[in-house]
């Protein structure tokens, strides 16, 4: 009997106290957070409308604001139970990071009192030393900066033992140059913002105070009991299984999409959602996804920046509650082969001061001019673009994924639906529609209701497709910082909309831009863009052919397309909207390029041991009972051929030769493997990451095919590893 079996009869829920009556979620929403709200109450009427005016770029508060903040947030905060405070940022790790102190101050007569001021609220000195830089600063230099983002609102985090304020700050290095995810970010929504004020100001809309985009990404994730996570080196080590066969059933009844939630699972969502709700995370819905123990979280739409925040926090407190249910919360993109791994949908819209969404089609979208120049904006940055858009997702974890069944092809398209692709259409050629109406959908019974069918269908397989007053960028990896591609987005439709007010100006001379001069204008951009828009199916292999045709880039390899945030005209973009500098360009691309590498290294090298320690010991046992078994065939079918059939014979020789000829192979491939991960020590990292794509992770899926046969064929007693038929069902 092994380990792997005994966990299996022991699993069970972990035993809760049962909450009889729920409170209410608007009674305790946000109240771990330093809202507004809060603020507006604990400051001087002044200070809080000055700190206001300077959240929307505005003036700078004043040290003796800052102060007054500062001391506010303090006494809230240690009113809860707080005793430190953290600048809380996200470096280039791909995490987030905090260096505690505490609000312990002495005074003259060495009495501990709590101390707080505006210049430590507002600039905190962690050791940047061991944080990746990417060549912006020598190793020695081990000085950097975090700041507050006053756009974010500080929170309280929360442990059994205390509880800590945490500050959202942006990190950079002793020169200014940015070191972190957040503040790109913010430099490309102050880009977006004067970009598309100068274009609605064509439309006489010249009271726009700012634009800024919003987002609302959808969390998936898998579900493991804790027990059999600790059972397997790679899922510890790497968070996905590098070898496993694949169960009987899988996702192939399609049973699990939407399904009734399992009740420990359901306990798990709900404690998730508490903590949420008390750190303000807007969580809204929460189901079960396709593949079996898979699932997904999606919160309401909010400012970008927050909506990063947020779903950062939110993957932390998703890993943090599984562990009190005795769960395992997996966030890799691929963490089971065969069934769908997990994405992250961006949904990403516009809105302006006033509250309009600059991508809501209306009643008759062929007649409002201002959606259709956004619309087709967007479209134009996503086709003269897309290298930055894959580049943006670009992951080792999420190679497994794109041109998977769940996921778009590494291919970047363009999905309309039917109604807006005949209006585009037809602009293109000069004519203008019908005017549309909101088709009536009637089920012909009469206790059901009638209900609108909305402007578009939504294509699941599109990578970038409108939804309905939104687009939904569906490539994104489900372990991604959502930072990176919102800042892509921004900055190439900021680009886009001055390249259309450039365009609009000119065709209208000066004047307020006509219907005619709009349209003649979108005609133009449409008839360029043609080849990004597809409605048809992105998995299927006649897309890929269509696609090469089309010229459109199908880069299957992160490392390289990465490049693109090196490439001479991405660099002169990012440098004309002021979000990176070249230095600060290529400082990302040796960081992702150096992550890359490294996230193979430790898969290749925890496969190696995994197979070596574990696999191969008790294939060697089967093998010599197998051997032993056979002997003992050919000896009675010596003595008494009529008792044993020579076929018998055979088919245990068969068997003993298969199951001898796996280990051969594994082992020939693991010294292979062992070899090809010494050689690439020496290589520069490019070559490296070009090597792990091209050789080693063949290599891998080669020792991963063998292993997998010798798992179907061995007795369950004698496999250690938990399985993927326990995994996915048994909780």
């Amino acid at each position: 009997m092994t380990e792997r079996i005994d966990v299996t009869q022991m699993i069970q829920p972990v035993e809760l106290t049962k909450v009889t009556t729920p409170q209410k979620v608007s009674k305790y929403f946000g109240a771990n957070t330093f809202d507004d709200a809060t603020m507006k109450r604990v400051l001087p009427k002044a200070t809080f409308a000055a700190f206001k005016r300077w959240q929307e770029g505005g003036p700078v508060i004043s040290s003796r604001q800052a102060d007054e903040i500062a001391e506010a947030m303090k006494n809230w905060a240690t009113s809860r139970g707080a005793t430190a405070y953290t600048h809380w940022f996200q470096p280039m790790t791909g995490q987030t990071a905090e260096k505690h102190d505490s609000f312990i101050h002495f005074s003259k007569n060495g009495k501990a009192v709590e101390r707080f001021t505006g210049s430590k609220l507002i600039q905190g000195e962690p050791d940047a030393s061991s944080f990746p830089s990417g060549g912006l600063r020598a190793t020695f230099e081990a000085r950097g900066y975090t700041a507050w983002d006053p756009s974010s609102p500080a929170f309280i985090t929360e442990t059994d033992q205390g509880k800590t304020l945490c500050i959202p700050s942006i990190f950079i290095s002793y020169r200014g140059d940015a070191l972190d995810k957040k503040l790109p970010l913010l430099r490309s929504d102050a880009a977006i913002s004067a970009s598309a004020r100068a274009l609605l100001a064509l439309f006489g809309m010249k009271d726009i105070c700012w634009v800024r985009s919003e987002c609302g990404p959808e969390q998936e994730y898998f579900l493991i009991d804790q027990s059999y996570a600790k059972l397997r080196s790679d899922i510890q080590l790497t968070g996905r299984t590098l070898i496993g066969a694949p169960s009987p059933k899988g996702q192939q009844l399609e049973d699990q999409y939407f399904g009734s939630i399992k009740e420990r699972m359901l306990n798990y969502m709900c404690d998730v959602a508490e903590e949420s709700y008390k750190l303000g995370i807007p969580l809204t819905t929460r189901h079960n996804e396709v593949a079996p123990h898979q699932y997904e979280f999606a919160p309401r739409y909010e400012r970008s920046n927050l909506a990063a925040d947020h779903n950062q926090l939110l993957m932390d407190v998703m890993k943090k509650v599984a562990k009190r249910h005795g769960l395992e919360c997996l966030l890799h993109e691929k963490p089971f082969a065969g069934i769908n791994g997990s994405g992250k949908h961006l949904n990403w819209s516009l809105s302006d001061n006033n509250g309009n969404n600059l991508l809501n089609p209306g009643e008759t979208p062929e007649e409002n001019l201002l959606f259709l120049t956004v619309l087709v904006c967007v479209i134009d940055a996503v086709a003269r673009h897309a290298d930055l858009l894959r580049a943006s997702v670009a992951t080792a974890g999420n190679e497994h994924r794109l041109g998977a069944n769940e996921a778009p092809p590494a291919i970047v398209s363009v999905f309309l639906g039917e109604q807006l692709t005949k209006i585009l259409e037809n602009v293109a050629k000069g004519k203008k529609g019908a005017v549309s109406r909101k088709d009536v959908v009637d089920l012909g019974i009469s206790h059901l209701p009638l209900f609108s069918r909305d402007t578009t269908d939504r294509n699941r397989t599109s990578p970038f497709a409108f939804t309905g007053q939104k687009f939904e960028f569906r490539a994104l990896g489900s372990s991604a910082n959502i930072s990176t591609p919102i800042m892509v987005m921004n900055t190439i439709v900021a680009e886009s909309f001055d390249r259309m007010t450039q365009r609009l100006a000119k065709a209208v001379n000066g004047k307020r831009a006509s219907t005619q001069a709009v349209f003649r204008v979108l005609g133009e951009v449409i008839r360029e863009v043609r080849p990004v828009l597809f409605e048809g199916d992105n998995y299927s292999a006649a897309w890929e052919k269509e696609a090469r045709t089309r010229r459109l880039r199908n880069e299957p390899s992160s490392a390289k397309a990465l490049k693109a945030f090196i490439a001479p005209k991405n660099i002169t973009l990012f440098e004309k909207y002021k979000v990176f500098s070249s230095a600060e360009l290529h400082a990302r691309y040796n960081i992702w390029i150096d992550i890359y590498n490294k996230v193979i290294d430790i898969e290749a090298r925890t496969l190696l041991e995994m197979v070596g320690t574990q696999v191969l010991p008790a294939a060697y046992e089967f093998q010599t009972s197998i051997g032993h078994s056979l002997d003992v065939l050919r000896t009675i079918a010596t003595e008494d051929v009529e008792q044993v059939e020579t076929r018998a014979v055979d088919d245990r020789r068969e068997m003993f030769a298969h199951i001898s000829s796996d280990i051969y192979h594994i082992r020939a491939h693991l010294k292979r493997l062992a070899a090809m991960i010494e050689k690439s020590e020496v290589m520069d990292e490019a070559k490296r990451a070009d090597y792990f794509f091209s050789d080693i992770k063949e290599q891998m899926d080669e020792i991963r095919r063998r292993v997998d046969d010798l798992e179907t064929m061995m007795p369950d007693d004698m496999w250690s590893l938990p399985k993927y038929r326990e995994m996915l069902f048994i909780a």
